[in-house]
C-alpha cells in the first residue's frame, strides 16, 4: 500500500537565526518523499542566505513584500498536491518520526482533518532542556473567546500521553488533510488572508469544527518550539502583532460564532471586549487601528460567515461543549492501542 504523500510548508520572515536548523530536522524525517516549500516574506536579514545550502532540495519563493503568515502559507500550500500538509514555523525542531507518527494516527480516522503533536519548548539555540515543558498539545477556547495552547507552560510529566480529540492545532506545527483543506477553504483561502498573522490557526480550527472535521492530538508525534509570543508578554512584542491580535479576535467572531454560543456566554464575552477596548484607550493606542480595520472589512467578513454557516454540519450543543475555562478533550478510543497510556475518559 502506498504511503500518503506529505508536503512541508514554511513561511519565513527574518528567520535567519532558525531556518537552517529547522530544515536540517525536516530532512532527517524517516518518512519518504517529502515535498518542501519555503516562502520568504521579504526578509531583510540573512534568511535567504541561510537556506542557500538547501535550495536544490526545496521549492523556494521570495515575495517582494511581507504578505503575512496566512497568505504566505496559502501561497505555499497552493504549490503542493500532497495528501497531507505540515505547516511549520522556522523555529520548530521535529523529532525524526514526527511525520510518520502523525500520518499513522490520522489515517486511522477519515474524519480527522488536522493533527496536533506534542510540542515542547526549547531555547532559541534549538537546545532541548532536560526538564521538558509543554508548549502545546492543541488549542482550546474559553467562554470569553480567548484561545490558549493546552498544557502551555506545564512540566511534561506524561500527563498528555493519550490520543484525544481537541479543538484545534497550533499553526507552528500543524498537520492538515488535503480533503479538509479543500473543504473548508473560503474563496480559495485556507487560512484567512485578512488575518495577516496571529489567531489564523484558531480561526481555521473553529471553521473546521463547524464543518464537521475533527482535530486529533497524538502524543507520539513530538516536536520542539521556540515560543516567542505568550499572553503574559504582550508588552514585549511588536505593536503590529498586538494590533492584529485585537483585530483578529473580532474577525474570528464575526465569521464563526453561532447565536446560541453568543447568548450563552454574552456577559463573559462582553466583559472581555470592554477590557480590550479599555486597554487600547489607556495604554495600547497603536491597537486602536484594529477597530477601524474591522469596520472597513465588516461586510467582507459577513460574506465569509454566510458561506461557513450555509455549510455548517454540527449543532449548537456540540460547539458549546468546546468552550470552557478548563481545556476540553474527548477520547479517541480506536487509537488507544497505539500507546501504553491508560484508557481515556471525557473531561
Amino acid at each position: 500500500m502506498t504511503s500518503p504523500s506529505v508536503a512541508v510548508t514554511i513561511v519565513m520572515f527574518n528567520s535567519a537565526r532558525y531556518i537552517a536548523k529547522c530544515l536540517e530536522y525536516v530532512f532527517e524525517q524517516d518518512y519518504p518523499d517529502i515535498q518542501i516549500v519555503v516562502i520568504d516574506n521579504a526578509s531583510t536579514d540573512d534568511t535567504v542566505a541561510a537556506i542557500e545550502p538547501f535550495r536544490s532540495h526545496i521549492e523556494f519563493v521570495r515575495n517582494a513584500n511581507n504578505v503575512g503568515f496566512a497568505e504566505g502559507q496559502n501561497q505555499a500550500i497552493a504549490l503542493t498536491n500532497s495528501d497531507w500538509v505540515l505547516t511549520l514555523n522556522p523555529d520548530v525542531r521535529l523529532t525524526p518520526n514526527f511525520i510518520s507518527k502523525a500520518v499513522t494516527a490520522a489515517e486511522s480516522d477519515e474524519r480527522v482533518g488536522s493533527v496536533s503533536g506534542k510540542l515542547l519548548r526549547m531555547t532559541a539555540e534549538f537546545d532541548t532542556p532536560a526538564d521538558k515543558t509543554i508548549d502545546s498539545t492543541g488549542i482550546y477556547f474559553t467562554p470569553e473567546l480567548r484561545h490558549f495552547d493546552r498544557g502551555s507552560g506545564e512540566s511534561d510529566h506524561r500527563r498528555y500521553e493519550r490520543f484525544e480529540y481537541v479543538f484545534g492545532v497550533t499553526g507552528a506545527a500543524a498537520f492538515y488533510r488535503r480533503a479538509m483543506i479543500q473543504d473548508v477553504s473560503i474563496d480559495g483561502e485556507f487560512f484567512d488572508n485578512d488575518f495577516f498573522a496571529y489567531r489564523e490557526d484558531a480561526d481555521l480550527a473553529w471553521r473546521a469544527q463547524l464543518l464537521g472535521w475533527r482535530c486529533l492530538y497524538t502524543p507520539t508525534a513530538v516536536a520542539y518550539h521556540v515560543r516567542n509570543v505568550l499572553p503574559t508578554n504582550r508588552r514585549s512584542v511588536s505593536s503590529s502583532v498586538n494590533m492584529h491580535s485585537v483585530k483578529n479576535r473580532f474577525l474570528m467572531r464575526i465569521k464563526n460564532i453561532t447565536g446560541d454560543l453568543y447568548r450563552g456566554h454574552f456577559f463573559a464575552i462582553t466583559w472581555r471586549d470592554l477590557l480590550i477596548l479599555g486597554a487600547c484607550l489607556i495604554r495600547e493606542w497603536s491597537s486602536l487601528r484594529a477597530f477601524a480595520v474591522v469596520f472597513s472589512i465588516y461586510r467582507k467578513m459577513l460574506a465569509k460567515r454566510k458561506q461557513i454557516m450555509s455549510r455548517r454540519r454540527v449543532d449548537s450543543e456540540y460547539m458549546s461543549a468546546w468552550f470552557s475555562h478548563a481545556p476540553v478533550s474527548f477520547p479517541a478510543p480506536n487509537l488507544v492501542s497505539q500507546t501504553t497510556a491508560p484508557a481515556v475518559t471525557p473531561r
